[in-house]
Protein backbone atom coordinates (compact mmCIF):
# COMPACT_ATOMS: atom_id res chain seq x y z
CA UNK A 1 0.00 0.00 0.00
CA UNK A 2 1.20 3.33 -1.04
CA UNK A 3 2.20 5.58 1.82
CA UNK A 4 -0.09 8.69 2.67
CA UNK A 5 2.82 11.29 1.07
CA UNK A 6 3.65 9.73 -1.91
CA UNK A 7 -0.03 8.43 -2.62
CA UNK A 8 -0.94 12.61 -2.22
CA UNK A 9 1.78 12.78 -4.09
CA UNK A 10 -0.06 11.09 -7.19
CA UNK A 11 -3.55 12.32 -6.16
CA UNK A 12 -2.16 15.75 -6.53
CA UNK A 13 -0.40 15.98 -10.26
CA UNK A 14 -4.18 14.25 -11.51
CA UNK A 15 -6.53 16.42 -9.74
CA UNK A 16 -4.14 19.40 -10.10
CA UNK A 17 -4.52 19.02 -14.16
CA UNK A 18 -8.10 20.18 -13.37
CA UNK A 19 -7.18 22.69 -10.99
CA UNK A 20 -8.31 21.15 -8.00
CA UNK A 21 -6.12 22.24 -5.06
CA UNK A 22 -6.26 18.25 -3.06
CA UNK A 23 -4.93 19.62 -0.17
CA UNK A 24 -7.62 22.63 -0.06
CA UNK A 25 -10.31 19.93 -0.52
CA UNK A 26 -8.91 18.22 2.41
CA UNK A 27 -9.18 21.01 4.86
CA UNK A 28 -12.31 22.01 3.78
CA UNK A 29 -13.91 18.49 4.43
CA UNK A 30 -12.37 17.91 7.62
CA UNK A 31 -14.06 21.26 8.41
CA UNK A 32 -17.29 20.06 7.72
CA UNK A 33 -19.49 19.23 10.66
CA UNK A 34 -21.80 15.92 10.27
CA UNK A 35 -24.41 15.72 13.12
CA UNK A 36 -25.01 11.69 13.68
CA UNK A 37 -27.93 10.47 15.56
CA UNK A 38 -28.14 9.38 18.51
CA UNK A 39 -31.09 6.73 18.11
CA UNK A 40 -29.35 4.41 15.74
CA UNK A 41 -27.30 3.09 18.59
CA UNK A 42 -30.51 1.88 20.22
CA UNK A 43 -33.27 1.80 17.54
CA UNK A 44 -35.35 4.50 18.50
CA UNK A 45 -36.17 3.46 22.26
CA UNK A 46 -34.91 6.27 24.10
CA UNK A 47 -34.56 6.71 28.01
CA UNK A 48 -37.62 7.88 29.66
CA UNK A 49 -38.48 5.79 32.55
CA UNK A 50 -41.65 3.91 31.29
CA UNK A 51 -40.51 2.18 28.41
CA UNK A 52 -43.27 1.85 25.36
CA UNK A 53 -43.80 1.07 22.14
CA UNK A 54 -42.07 3.17 18.71
CA UNK A 55 -44.89 5.07 17.01
CA UNK A 56 -46.04 7.71 15.02
CA UNK A 57 -45.24 6.04 11.28
CA UNK A 58 -41.72 4.79 11.91
CA UNK A 59 -40.37 1.81 12.74
CA UNK A 60 -36.59 0.12 13.28
CA UNK A 61 -36.28 -2.89 11.97
CA UNK A 62 -34.25 -6.54 13.34
CA UNK A 63 -33.29 -7.58 16.39
CA UNK A 64 -29.13 -7.83 16.15
CA UNK A 65 -27.94 -8.72 19.42
CA UNK A 66 -25.81 -5.98 21.56
CA UNK A 67 -28.07 -3.05 21.12
CA UNK A 68 -27.15 -0.15 23.56
CA UNK A 69 -29.66 -0.70 26.87
CA UNK A 70 -28.99 2.84 29.04
CA UNK A 71 -27.20 6.27 28.39
CA UNK A 72 -23.78 4.78 29.50
CA UNK A 73 -23.94 1.49 26.55
CA UNK A 74 -24.93 4.27 24.20
CA UNK A 75 -22.32 6.91 24.81
CA UNK A 76 -19.71 3.84 25.07
CA UNK A 77 -20.65 2.55 21.73
CA UNK A 78 -20.86 6.27 20.25
CA UNK A 79 -16.99 6.95 21.88
CA UNK A 80 -16.09 3.95 20.09
CA UNK A 81 -17.82 4.69 16.97
CA UNK A 82 -16.42 7.93 16.84
CA UNK A 83 -12.76 6.41 16.75
CA UNK A 84 -13.49 5.37 13.59
CA UNK A 85 -14.74 8.09 11.94
CA UNK A 86 -13.20 11.11 10.72
CA UNK A 87 -13.90 14.50 10.41
CA UNK A 88 -15.98 17.12 12.29
CA UNK A 89 -18.75 15.26 14.21
CA UNK A 90 -22.08 16.49 15.77
CA UNK A 91 -24.14 14.53 17.98
CA UNK A 92 -28.20 14.77 17.53
CA UNK A 93 -30.47 13.95 20.62
CA UNK A 94 -33.83 13.27 21.16
CA UNK A 95 -36.26 14.63 23.83
CA UNK A 96 -36.84 11.30 25.02
CA UNK A 97 -32.91 10.52 25.37
CA UNK A 98 -32.79 12.90 28.29
CA UNK A 99 -30.58 11.79 31.36
CA UNK A 100 -33.52 12.02 34.66
CA UNK A 101 -31.82 9.74 36.99
CA UNK A 102 -34.36 7.05 36.23
CA UNK A 103 -37.18 9.80 37.41
CA UNK A 104 -40.61 9.99 34.95
CA UNK A 105 -40.64 13.62 33.24
CA UNK A 106 -43.66 14.43 31.71
CA UNK A 107 -42.70 15.33 27.70
CA UNK A 108 -43.68 18.99 28.20
CA UNK A 109 -41.59 19.78 31.67
CA UNK A 110 -37.96 18.53 29.69
CA UNK A 111 -35.81 21.26 30.23
CA UNK A 112 -31.98 21.94 30.18
CA UNK A 113 -31.20 20.34 33.45
CA UNK A 114 -32.19 16.84 32.01
CA UNK A 115 -29.81 17.03 29.71
CA UNK A 116 -26.95 17.98 31.62
CA UNK A 117 -25.05 14.92 31.66
CA UNK A 118 -25.45 15.23 27.91
CA UNK A 119 -23.71 18.72 27.76
CA UNK A 120 -20.65 17.67 29.87
CA UNK A 121 -19.96 14.43 27.75
CA UNK A 122 -20.53 16.23 24.86
CA UNK A 123 -17.63 18.54 25.56
CA UNK A 124 -15.19 15.71 26.71
CA UNK A 125 -15.55 14.72 23.43
CA UNK A 126 -15.12 17.41 21.31
CA UNK A 127 -19.22 17.61 20.28
CA UNK A 128 -21.33 19.74 19.42
CA UNK A 129 -24.86 18.70 20.03
CA UNK A 130 -28.00 19.04 17.84
CA UNK A 131 -32.26 18.38 19.54
CA UNK A 132 -35.08 16.88 17.97
CA UNK A 133 -38.45 17.17 19.94
CA UNK A 134 -40.22 14.23 20.11
CA UNK A 135 -43.83 13.92 19.11
CA UNK A 136 -43.59 10.09 18.52
CA UNK A 137 -44.00 7.53 21.36
CA UNK A 138 -46.78 8.76 24.22
CA UNK A 139 -50.34 8.52 25.01
CA UNK A 140 -50.95 12.03 23.65
CA UNK A 141 -49.54 11.17 20.46
CA UNK A 142 -51.94 8.01 20.00
CA UNK A 143 -54.25 9.41 18.19
CA UNK A 144 -52.56 10.36 15.22
CA UNK A 145 -52.19 14.03 16.01
CA UNK A 146 -50.10 15.94 17.97
CA UNK A 147 -49.51 20.20 17.33
CA UNK A 148 -52.25 19.62 14.66
CA UNK A 149 -54.53 18.26 17.79
CA UNK A 150 -58.82 19.39 17.54
CA UNK A 151 -58.21 18.78 21.35
CA UNK A 152 -56.69 22.01 22.78
CA UNK A 153 -55.78 20.31 25.98
CA UNK A 154 -53.32 18.01 23.59
CA UNK A 155 -52.37 20.72 21.37
CA UNK A 156 -51.30 22.68 24.11
CA UNK A 157 -49.41 20.21 25.79
CA UNK A 158 -46.99 19.52 22.78
CA UNK A 159 -46.57 23.22 22.13
CA UNK A 160 -45.62 23.44 25.60
CA UNK A 161 -43.06 20.67 24.72
CA UNK A 162 -41.59 22.22 21.55
CA UNK A 163 -40.97 25.83 23.84
CA UNK A 164 -39.25 23.97 26.30
CA UNK A 165 -37.34 22.13 23.64
CA UNK A 166 -35.87 25.26 22.14
CA UNK A 167 -34.43 26.21 25.39
CA UNK A 168 -32.77 22.95 25.60
CA UNK A 169 -31.31 24.00 22.11
CA UNK A 170 -30.41 27.21 23.24
CA UNK A 171 -28.17 25.55 26.40
CA UNK A 172 -26.71 22.74 24.13
CA UNK A 173 -25.54 25.96 21.88
CA UNK A 174 -24.59 28.18 24.78
CA UNK A 175 -22.52 25.39 26.29
CA UNK A 176 -20.85 23.84 23.36
CA UNK A 177 -19.93 26.85 21.47
CA UNK A 178 -21.86 25.70 18.46
CA UNK A 179 -25.93 26.35 17.07
CA UNK A 180 -27.39 23.55 18.21
CA UNK A 181 -29.94 22.90 15.61
CA UNK A 182 -33.57 21.67 16.99
CA UNK A 183 -35.81 20.22 14.16
CA UNK A 184 -39.39 19.82 14.49
CA UNK A 185 -40.99 17.10 12.89
CA UNK A 186 -44.33 15.46 13.96
CA UNK A 187 -46.50 12.58 12.79
CA UNK A 188 -49.84 14.29 12.08
CA UNK A 189 -52.05 12.18 9.69
CA UNK A 190 -54.61 10.26 8.76
CA UNK A 191 -54.56 7.01 7.30
CA UNK A 192 -57.94 7.53 5.24
CA UNK A 193 -58.90 10.71 3.24
CA UNK A 194 -60.02 13.10 4.81
CA UNK A 195 -62.49 15.68 4.67
CA UNK A 196 -60.95 18.43 6.16
CA UNK A 197 -56.84 18.97 5.50
CA UNK A 198 -57.50 22.74 6.22
CA UNK A 199 -58.74 22.22 9.82
CA UNK A 200 -56.06 20.40 11.08
CA UNK A 201 -53.53 22.56 9.33
CA UNK A 202 -54.76 25.70 10.56
CA UNK A 203 -53.76 24.18 14.10
CA UNK A 204 -50.73 23.11 13.16
CA UNK A 205 -50.00 26.44 11.66
CA UNK A 206 -51.09 28.22 14.89
CA UNK A 207 -48.68 25.33 16.91
CA UNK A 208 -45.85 27.18 15.11
CA UNK A 209 -47.13 30.56 15.52
CA UNK A 210 -46.86 29.80 19.64
CA UNK A 211 -43.55 27.83 19.81
CA UNK A 212 -41.70 30.23 17.85
CA UNK A 213 -43.05 33.13 19.13
CA UNK A 214 -40.32 33.77 21.42
CA UNK A 215 -37.05 35.35 19.30
CA UNK A 216 -33.66 33.16 20.37
CA UNK A 217 -30.29 34.34 19.42
CA UNK A 218 -29.32 32.17 15.95
CA UNK A 219 -26.44 31.99 17.65
CA UNK A 220 -27.20 29.26 19.82
CA UNK A 221 -29.94 28.18 18.58
CA UNK A 222 -31.48 27.29 15.03
CA UNK A 223 -34.94 26.41 14.49
CA UNK A 224 -35.24 24.13 11.70
CA UNK A 225 -39.16 22.45 10.51
CA UNK A 226 -39.41 18.90 8.48
CA UNK A 227 -41.89 17.59 6.29
CA UNK A 228 -43.05 14.27 5.53
CA UNK A 229 -44.68 12.34 2.73
CA UNK A 230 -46.62 9.78 4.82
CA UNK A 231 -45.97 7.27 7.37
CA UNK A 232 -47.17 3.27 8.24
CA UNK A 233 -50.71 3.85 9.68
CA UNK A 234 -50.95 7.41 8.22
CA UNK A 235 -50.58 6.81 4.30
CA UNK A 236 -53.87 9.16 2.94
CA UNK A 237 -52.75 12.56 4.43
CA UNK A 238 -49.44 13.89 6.20
CA UNK A 239 -50.42 17.24 8.11
CA UNK A 240 -47.29 18.61 7.73
CA UNK A 241 -46.45 18.33 3.94
CA UNK A 242 -43.58 20.07 2.32
CA UNK A 243 -45.76 22.47 0.88
CA UNK A 244 -46.70 23.53 4.35
CA UNK A 245 -43.27 23.60 5.96
CA UNK A 246 -41.92 25.58 2.85
CA UNK A 247 -44.50 28.47 3.50
CA UNK A 248 -43.71 28.03 7.31
CA UNK A 249 -39.76 28.51 7.44
CA UNK A 250 -40.52 31.54 4.96
CA UNK A 251 -42.84 32.64 7.55
CA UNK A 252 -40.53 32.09 10.92
CA UNK A 253 -37.19 32.38 9.26
CA UNK A 254 -36.19 29.20 10.20
CA UNK A 255 -34.28 26.52 8.30
CA UNK A 256 -35.99 24.02 6.31
CA UNK A 257 -35.34 20.25 6.63
CA UNK A 258 -34.81 17.89 3.88
CA UNK A 259 -35.06 14.27 5.11
CA UNK A 260 -34.06 12.41 1.42
CA UNK A 261 -36.45 9.61 2.43
CA UNK A 262 -39.25 11.79 2.79
CA UNK A 263 -40.87 12.76 -1.35
CA UNK A 264 -42.08 10.75 -4.20
CA UNK A 265 -39.77 8.10 -5.23
CA UNK A 266 -38.82 10.03 -8.29
CA UNK A 267 -37.93 13.14 -6.14
CA UNK A 268 -34.33 13.75 -4.63
CA UNK A 269 -33.42 16.19 -2.03
CA UNK A 270 -30.10 17.36 -4.66
CA UNK A 271 -32.52 18.93 -6.95
CA UNK A 272 -34.73 20.69 -3.87
CA UNK A 273 -31.28 23.09 -1.99
CA UNK A 274 -30.20 25.64 -5.13
CA UNK A 275 -33.94 25.80 -5.35
CA UNK A 276 -35.64 26.74 -1.40
CA UNK A 277 -32.37 28.71 -0.68
CA UNK A 278 -33.14 31.62 -3.04
CA UNK A 279 -36.20 31.74 -0.44
CA UNK A 280 -35.14 30.68 3.30
CA UNK A 281 -31.96 30.81 5.14
CA UNK A 282 -30.79 27.64 5.04
CA UNK A 283 -31.60 23.99 4.58
CA UNK A 284 -31.09 20.95 7.94
CA UNK A 285 -30.52 18.16 5.56
CA UNK A 286 -31.82 14.30 7.34
CA UNK A 287 -29.65 12.01 5.37
CA UNK A 288 -30.81 8.41 5.13
CA UNK A 289 -31.50 5.91 2.25
CA UNK A 290 -35.25 5.22 1.31
CA UNK A 291 -35.28 2.05 -0.37
CA UNK A 292 -38.99 2.24 -2.00
CA UNK A 293 -40.15 4.11 0.86
CA UNK A 294 -39.15 6.12 3.93
CA UNK A 295 -36.86 3.25 5.15
CA UNK A 296 -33.89 4.73 6.91
CA UNK A 297 -31.58 2.64 5.24
CA UNK A 298 -27.76 3.22 5.68
CA UNK A 299 -26.54 5.94 4.10
CA UNK A 300 -24.18 4.26 1.55
CA UNK A 301 -21.43 6.02 -1.85
CA UNK A 302 -24.54 6.28 -4.20
CA UNK A 303 -25.28 8.75 -6.92
CA UNK A 304 -27.61 10.88 -4.67
CA UNK A 305 -25.05 11.29 -1.95
CA UNK A 306 -22.64 12.69 -4.13
CA UNK A 307 -25.28 14.96 -5.71
CA UNK A 308 -26.31 16.34 -2.49
CA UNK A 309 -22.86 17.10 -1.81
CA UNK A 310 -21.64 18.43 -5.14
CA UNK A 311 -24.99 20.40 -5.09
CA UNK A 312 -23.80 22.37 -1.91
CA UNK A 313 -20.40 22.51 -3.33
CA UNK A 314 -21.18 23.80 -6.53
CA UNK A 315 -23.71 26.77 -4.84
CA UNK A 316 -21.20 27.72 -2.60
CA UNK A 317 -23.92 26.62 0.01
CA UNK A 318 -21.30 25.27 3.02
CA UNK A 319 -22.49 27.86 5.51
CA UNK A 320 -25.91 27.58 4.77
CA UNK A 321 -26.35 23.60 4.80
CA UNK A 322 -26.31 21.10 7.80
CA UNK A 323 -25.48 17.74 7.13
CA UNK A 324 -27.42 15.68 9.92
CA UNK A 325 -28.18 12.03 9.30
CA UNK A 326 -31.10 9.99 9.85
CA UNK A 327 -31.30 5.77 9.62
CA UNK A 328 -32.10 3.35 11.93
CA UNK A 329 -31.27 -0.57 11.51
CA UNK A 330 -31.83 -2.71 13.77
CA UNK A 331 -30.95 -5.69 11.61
CA UNK A 332 -27.22 -5.40 11.70
CA UNK A 333 -24.23 -4.24 14.46
CA UNK A 334 -25.40 -0.74 14.71
CA UNK A 335 -21.88 0.75 15.67
CA UNK A 336 -20.99 -0.20 11.93
CA UNK A 337 -23.90 1.00 10.29
CA UNK A 338 -23.06 4.60 12.74
CA UNK A 339 -19.51 4.22 10.70
CA UNK A 340 -20.19 3.41 7.64
CA UNK A 341 -23.37 6.12 7.44
CA UNK A 342 -21.08 8.67 8.65
CA UNK A 343 -18.35 7.40 6.58
CA UNK A 344 -20.04 7.77 3.23
CA UNK A 345 -21.20 10.75 3.91
CA UNK A 346 -17.76 12.29 4.13
CA UNK A 347 -16.93 10.49 1.37
CA UNK A 348 -19.24 12.33 -0.96
CA UNK A 349 -18.25 15.80 1.03
CA UNK A 350 -14.49 15.01 -0.28
CA UNK A 351 -15.68 13.87 -3.26
CA UNK A 352 -17.62 17.25 -3.86
CA UNK A 353 -14.67 18.94 -2.95
CA UNK A 354 -12.38 17.06 -5.22
CA UNK A 355 -14.75 18.56 -8.08
CA UNK A 356 -13.51 20.89 -10.74
CA UNK A 357 -16.39 23.37 -10.24
CA UNK A 358 -14.79 25.94 -11.89
CA UNK A 359 -14.16 24.18 -15.00
CA UNK A 360 -16.92 22.70 -15.35
CA UNK A 361 -19.16 25.22 -14.99
CA UNK A 362 -16.95 27.31 -17.76
CA UNK A 363 -18.09 24.73 -20.03
CA UNK A 364 -21.85 25.17 -18.77
CA UNK A 365 -21.57 29.01 -19.07
CA UNK A 366 -20.47 28.64 -23.08
CA UNK A 367 -22.67 26.31 -23.73
CA UNK A 368 -20.32 23.73 -24.17
CA UNK A 369 -22.37 20.83 -22.46
CA UNK A 370 -20.15 18.31 -24.72
CA UNK A 371 -17.33 18.94 -22.54
CA UNK A 372 -19.30 19.07 -19.43
CA UNK A 373 -20.76 15.24 -19.58
CA UNK A 374 -17.73 14.61 -20.92
CA UNK A 375 -15.47 15.24 -18.11
CA UNK A 376 -17.79 14.69 -15.67
CA UNK A 377 -17.54 10.47 -16.99
CA UNK A 378 -13.52 11.10 -16.54
CA UNK A 379 -13.52 12.04 -13.50
CA UNK A 380 -15.68 9.66 -12.26
CA UNK A 381 -11.85 7.29 -12.57
CA UNK A 382 -9.81 9.67 -10.58
CA UNK A 383 -7.89 8.14 -7.70
CA UNK A 384 -10.54 9.20 -5.25
CA UNK A 385 -9.87 6.42 -2.75
CA UNK A 386 -6.02 7.65 -2.49
CA UNK A 387 -7.27 10.94 -1.31
CA UNK A 388 -9.74 9.40 1.01
CA UNK A 389 -7.56 7.13 2.78
CA UNK A 390 -4.71 9.97 3.16
CA UNK A 391 -7.86 11.60 4.65
CA UNK A 392 -8.40 8.83 7.38
CA UNK A 393 -4.82 8.43 8.46
CA UNK A 394 -4.60 12.21 8.35
CA UNK A 395 -7.21 12.37 10.90
CA UNK A 396 -5.94 9.19 12.72
CA UNK A 397 -8.89 7.07 12.00
CA UNK A 398 -8.65 3.69 9.95
CA UNK A 399 -7.90 4.03 6.64
CA UNK A 400 -9.73 1.73 3.86
CA UNK A 401 -11.60 -2.02 5.26
CA UNK A 402 -9.19 -2.03 8.30
CA UNK A 403 -12.44 -0.41 10.46
CA UNK A 404 -13.90 -3.47 9.88
CA UNK A 405 -11.77 -6.09 12.27
CA UNK A 406 -11.91 -3.35 14.64
CA UNK A 407 -15.68 -2.94 14.88
CA UNK A 408 -15.97 -6.97 15.12
CA UNK A 409 -13.27 -7.21 17.80
CA UNK A 410 -15.97 -4.53 19.87
CA UNK A 411 -18.40 -6.64 19.04
CA UNK A 412 -16.83 -10.09 20.36
CA UNK A 413 -15.28 -8.12 23.47
CA UNK A 414 -18.41 -5.69 24.45
CA UNK A 415 -21.39 -6.21 22.88
CA UNK A 416 -21.72 -10.21 22.86
CA UNK A 417 -21.70 -9.81 26.85
CA UNK A 418 -25.19 -7.73 26.63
Amino acid sequence: MLNTEKALEIARNVYGKYGVDVDAALTATAATPVSIHCWQGDDVAGFEAADGDLTGGIQSTGNYPGKARNIAELRADFEFAKTLIPGKKKFSLHAIYLDAGGKKVARNEIGPEHFASWIDWAKEQGLGLDYNPTFFSHPLSADGFTLSSDDEGIRKFWVEHGILSRKVSEAFGKATGQPSVINFWVPDGFKDTPVNRARKRENLARSYDEIFSEKISKEYNLDSVESKLFGIGLESCTIGSHEFYLGCAMKHGVLLTLDTGHFHPTEVVSDKISSTLQYIDGVMLHVSRPVRWDSDHVVILDDELKAIACEIHRGGYEKRVNIGLDFFDGSINRIAAWTMGTRNMQKAVLWANLEPVKMLQKFELEGDYTSRLAYLEELKTLPFGLVWNAYCEMQGVPAGDSWIPMMKKYEADVLSAR
